[in-house]
């Protein structure tokens, strides 16, 4: 993936989630669950793709 679009999907996440915690009323709590889900979600998807971690289709959760 060159890394002009891995720049673009960063900054679309990146605003998708500020307009998320801006405009929609939710708990605190909550919104911090959200945050660190896609933080993680963004973190495991770029070490995938710079090659760092393998096809994160073959990650197993459970059996």
């Amino acid at each position: 993936m060159p890394l002009i679009q891995v720049i673009i999907v960063l900054v679309v996440v990146g605003v998708i989630l500020w307009l998320i915690n801006s405009y929609i009323p939710m708990a605190g709590s909550i919104k911090m669950i959200l945050n660190a889900v896609v933080i993680i979600a963004v973190v495991l998807w770029l070490l995938s793709v710079f090659g760092i971690i393998g096809n994160l289709a073959q990650i197993r959760v459970g059996r």
